[in-house]
């Protein structure tokens, strides 16, 4: 068939889970304006340069938010794929001719590209198994930067830190941000959430579409400090109205589903080198824990049954102090216990990969009284867009603290002793004064995204991970390559 190539940014083409014979593509809009085709069509390039193609009728598509109608999607999976190979995924929709004046032809709409996993960490000097990781993401002073960083490393950059996958923690859309949140009707309120999504989309669509990605909700996807709503924030009273709150809850909940497709609790593993495990801490929070008991045992059997180092993929990070403002994992004493006895448990070193907190920083410390035993690791990224004017307030820099780790409250119930937490300020991303007449009034992380690249080296028995920091804001040479910010190494023990 022809293709006529067209730059229509308004389609989405997003790049979901990937495994080492699988890819799952989500296509469609989340714009109104865009109707559905009669026929599209996604077409996998294969490495040998042969094609799989879906074909996708006008009765498939889905509603990504119940009650609107304008906007539609469909999840195709291909399987059958070869472990460890780079892929070309190709998003057409079918014209219908138009009398004698427009003959029917195929129209080009979005691309994406995405490397299957392979069947281990590869070995020490062959490319390493790398992750991207990001969170935090406001729209209003991005201007396509942070997608334009993602995609020149990804396209152009060094073999030994180009991602194969990506891990969005949370807030990737701010979805209580604006004096609208105030509406009370809730027609308005599913119609802007869904707008929110489609300008974010919009934005990110190179990150979304290059490489596999997995993402998790934080509270801005839903409201601030979810599912409590008591807020003094202005825009959030209306939450405090039975109604509002329903239909709020309910279409961001369908982003979060249908769009962000996020699970409460999946793993993968690469043979017995690495075991990772994504984990919601955010939609099923309540007063008791920061997730559900069913979502909880889930993750502490995955622990118990680790024969690798673990990656442990969360919404928040575990080397915090108490907010007293807004809830973080802290503030669920026994479910914080649980959870770091049972990482200590493994006997295994896990590598925490988190965001929330508006800075990006590396931090060590020991799991359990054993000085010889597992580590954590915690890798924070936030954020790919800091948030502006007033709401630019909840912009933050990395502070050295806690300096010990558990709480003394957290020791009491795991009848541990704090250990040392160990910080190094070259391994904390730098930051930018800010100025109270601009849309920056207070100093700020920059905004990056990191990528955490694995290998084996056969010689020492070890798993060796490199951590690398990259500012979205400024680029280097004409494939506009993110600077970095800095580079750290670890050396993590096979058992």
């Amino acid at each position: 068939m022809s293709i006529h190539p067209t730059n229509t940014s308004q389609w989405s083409l997003v790049v979901h889970r990937v495994t080492s014979t699988t890819a799952e593509v989500w296509v469609g809009t989340l714009f109104p304006t865009l109707k559905k085709p009669a026929v599209a069509t996604v077409e996998l390039t294969l490495p040998d340069g042969s094609t799989q193609t879906k074909r996708i009728t006008k009765a498939a598509w889905q509603r990504p938010f119940d009650k609107m109608n304008q906007r539609f999607y469909k999840i195709v999976k291909f399987d059958n794929l070869t472990p460890g190979q780079r892929y070309e995924v190709n998003f057409n929709r079918r014209i219908e001719a138009i009398g004698d004046e427009v003959p029917q032809s195929w129209q080009h709409l979005r691309n994406g590209n995405f490397t299957t996993l392979p069947k281990r960490v590869p070995l020490k000097g062959k490319k390493p198994f790398t992750i991207a990781l990001g969170s935090c993401f406001y729209n209003h002073r991005d201007g396509g930067r942070a997608a334009e960083a993602y995609k020149a490393l990804y396209r152009h950059g060094p073999e030994n830190v180009r991602p194969d996958i990506t891990f969005l923690t949370g807030d990737q859309v701010y979805l209580d941000i604006g004096f609208d949140s105030l509406s009370l009707v809730p027609s308005e309120i599913r119609q802007r959430v869904a707008d929110d999504y489609a300008l974010h989309w919009q934005a990110m669509g190179s990150i979304l579409s290059n490489g596999g990605t997995w993402m998790l909700p934080d509270d801005h996807e839903f409201w601030n400090d979810y599912p409590f709503y008591k807020s003094i924030i202005p825009q959030l009273q209306a939450l405090r109205l039975h109604h509002v709150r329903k239909a709020w809850d309910a279409v961001a909940t369908d982003g979060v589903r249908n769009v962000q497709c996020s699970a409460d609790f999946e793993t993968f593993t690469l043979s017995n080198d690495l075991s990772i495990c994504i984990a919601d801490f955010r939609s099923l929070r309540d007063e008791n824990g920061f997730t559900s008991p069913l979502n909880f045992k889930k993750i502490t059997q995955w622990a118990s049954e680790l024969k690798s180092p673990g990656v442990f993929i969360a919404s928040q990070p575990l080397i915090v102090e108490e907010n007293e403002t807004e809830k973080n994992l802290l503030s669920y004493k026994q479910q914080y216990a649980d959870l770091l006895k049972a990482f200590a448990a493994s006997g295994h070193d896990i590598v925490l990969m988190s965001g929330d907190v508006h800075f990006g920083r590396i931090a060590t410390t020991q799991l359990g009284d054993d000085a010889n035993g597992p580590r954590l690791i915690e890798i924070i990224a936030s954020p790919l867009s800091n948030l502006t004017y007033l709401n630019g307030i909840a912009t933050d820099k990395a502070e050295s603290k806690p300096t010990s780790f558990p709480p003394p409250e957290i020791c009491k119930l795991n009848g541990w002793k704090a250990t040392k937490v160990t910080y190094n300020k070259h391994y904390q991303v730098s930051t930018k004064r800010g100025n109270i007449f601009s849309a920056y009034p207070k100093t700020r992380t920059r905004e990056h995204f990191m990528t955490v690249s694995f290998c084996r080296n056969p010689d020492s028995g070890t798993i060796d991970l490199n951590a690398n920091a990259w500012r979205i804001r400024e680029t280097r040479g004409r494939k506009k390559i993110p600077a970095k910010d800095f580079q750290r190494a670890f050396t993590i023990k096979l058992k």
